[in-house]
């Protein structure tokens, strides 16, 4: 039998491990900006292009690299942080060239242009599918500048299952903001498409923070500080009435390094425990300096994953330092009584003596003396006024007999016919109430197969998704004017997000009078929603486009009338009276497609007779 085990070619090889290390433009840009930082750079300029899918450069002024350097920059396992084993326990660095560019010119058109202060010229590269296609003297600014181009270009597969260019955009800009905040001494910019996104000059962590996510951030900042033998906290939490459902704005730092740490994330949790509303995440950006012999930061290949040596106790120092700087600036909640400030005493009266009530009594009132006839106001009045014309009073009474208690005994008068009865009729069928509601969560309806379970949360999205992409496809929305505009203030990452849904917005009934980089406003909302939910729909929306939701849909519009029925609809523990269950029940069957919600998920389930008869055997 012939030797079925080869090894693979270079090429081959390379394009493999890319796929660990890229796996969408956003990947680029975070290992090409590490490396610039690595470079010891002060200024980094981010050039993007489609999203990255054409072109990404980052051009930086750092220490460059000699023409040996660039040359083997580009093979695999090279590197200039690593001689022996045990330096892998002891990185202070996030990789300076080397190995991640091999992965990234095996998949793209990589163009170096690199120069050291030292020479007098500097080198230019160019690699197309890990094939050197050139190498000259050239000459180039100091520092480096890397070009990637049309990633992908030799796996179209793999650029097939690239997202939109907003989707992707979105990540880079992820990227670039955990890169930009865990280095505020260094300068930042960012174009795409030849405009201007980010100028980030250098500066603390404090300002880096409200100039990438707006000036209205700096007053939602609580700063936490804390040093210990095992680990440095510093960082700023949000305060818990700004917190949002999304987890855009939570970020942790190891040692200059963004991690993801669902156990960390719990610490912060629970030290906010009580403070925050049900579905919403705090906002935090910790920085944590620890031993880096303390952790291995080499259990995930894009190392946003650390092990740390003794978590538990990182766990309460981390909970116990937020909960100290919630409690310091008065943040949790204390022990105090309200008072209403409408029963304090007056200014002016506040030194004045009070009076006893005087309390005037008729000492000559008699009630057994006999009461003299028409003492009263009213008889008074009416003797004053109708003495003259008291006949008229009279009138009509002197016809049809002399008796005058003939024509009052034919007289009917008016009344109500009694109904009551001594003893309760049992109400009919049509009278009890068909629907109730269990937990306040589901409604309870009667089939002929046997019981009927709803979830009112569901069935309420599939009922408002109908009508809401009913309306907006078919252009039927109708906008209400407001009396005030609404000014509502975002991130400039949350406003690029509205401003790419703005004609979808306002074919659904929105209406925009003006849409800056830090704020909007609505002079007009849709006819169902309220002046209050105004806010609640477009966090939800920009919840929907973070959590990548607009790829599973079919067009923005879709998505819109889903993000809006999620918004408004009927929440678990709302109580909803016999009427409006009975409505919710028959607009639900109403509908298209009444079996599953807005995400297909099931709104309903029957229980048959048969299924409960066997509960009782």
């Amino acid at each position: 039998m012939a030797d079925i085990i080869q090894l693979l070619p270079d090429h081959v090889a390379n394009q493999i491990a890319a796929g660990e290390v890229v796996q969408r433009p956003a990947s680029v840009v975070k290992e090409l900006l590490e490396n610039a930082i690595d470079a010891g750079a002060t200024t980094i300029k981010l050039i993007l292009k489609d999203a990255g899918k054409t072109l990404v450069q980052v051009m930086d002024d750092g220490i460059g690299m000699s023409a040996t350097d660039a040359r083997l920059s580009f093979e695999r396992h090279a590197t200039s942080k690593i001689r022996t084993a045990e330096d892998l326990f002891g990185l202070h660095t996030k990789g300076f060239r080397g190995e991640a560019l091999a992965s990234i010119a095996a998949i793209a058109h990589v163009e170096l242009k690199t120069k050291q202060d030292t020479d007098e010229l500097g080198t230019h590269i160019i690699i197309e599918g890990s094939q050197v296609a050139s190498q000259e003297v050239a000459v180039v600014p100091n520092g480096t500048s890397i070009l990637v181009k049309n990633l992908f270009f030799n796996i179209p597969a793999r650029r097939n299952f690239l997202k939109s260019n907003t989707v992707e955009f979105r990540h880079i800009i992820d990227e670039f903001h955990r890169v930009a905040l865990a280095h505020p001494d260094i300068a930042f910019s960012m174009f795409h498409n030849g405009s201007e996104v980010f100028r980030l000059g250098t500066s603390n962590m404090r300002q880096r923070i409200v100039n990438i996510f707006g000036p209205k951030t700096n007053e939602r900042l609580v700063p936490v500080e804390e040093t210990t033998e095992i680990v440095a906290i510093s960082g700023f939490v949000g305060k818990p009435e700004f917190s949002k459902k999304s987890k855009a704005e939570q970020f942790f730092f190891v040692n200059g390094r963004f991690i993801k740490s669902p156990y960390l994330n719990h610490a912060v949790k629970s030290a906010f425990e009580g403070l925050l509303k049900d579905g919403n995440n705090p906002t935090y950006f910790i920085n944590l300096k620890v031993d880096p012999k303390s952790i291995d930061i080499n259990i995930h290949p894009t190392k946003t994953e650390i092990k740390f040596d003794d978590e538990h106790s990182l766990y309460a120092i981390l909970r116990a330092s937020i909960k100290h700087s919630l409690g310091q600036f008065s943040i949790a909640p204390v022990l105090d009584f309200e008072r209403d400030g409408n029963l304090d005493t007056p200014y002016e009266y506040r030194y004045k003596n009070g009076s006893l009530p005087h309390i005037e009594v008729d000492r000559t009132f008699n009630p057994f003396a006999e009461q003299p006839k028409n003492t009263s106001k009213q008889a008074t009045v009416f003797k004053s006024k109708n003495a003259n014309n008291w006949e008229s009073l009279y009138v009509g009474l002197e016809s049809k007999g002399t008796d005058p208690e003939a024509d009052f005994g034919q007289m009917v008068f008016e009344s109500e016919q009694s109904s009551e009865s001594l003893f309760d009729k049992q109400p009919t069928m049509d009278a009890i109430h068909k629907t109730y509601q269990l937990h306040n969560k589901y409604i309870v309806s009667t089939v002929r197969s046997g019981m009927l379970l709803i979830d009112q949360n569901r069935a309420h999205q599939r009922i408002l998704y109908e009508s809401f992409l009913e309306r907006m496809t078919l252009r039927k929305t109708v906008s209400q004017q407001l009396l005030f505009p609404l000014q509502l203030h975002f991130t400039n990452t949350e406003i690029a997000v509205l401003k790419s849904l703005r004609e979808d917005l306002e074919t659904s009934g929105f209406v925009f009078s003006d849409f800056g980089t830090e704020s909007l406003d609505v002079v007009g909302v849709p006819m169902d929603v309220s002046e209050s939910e105004v806010q609640l729909i477009f966090a939800q929306l920009i919840s929907d486009v973070e959590q990548e939701i607009p790829d599973s849909h079919f067009s923005a519009t879709d998505l819109l009338a889903k993000s809006m029925a999620r918004s408004l609809s009927i929440k678990t523990g709302q109580t909803l009276n016999n009427e409006e269950q009975e409505h919710l029940v028959n607009s639900l069957f109403a509908c298209k497609e009444p079996s599953v919600s807005p995400n297909n998920k099931p709104t309903f389930t029957t229980l048959a007779l048969e299924e409960l008869e066997k509960k009782f055997m």
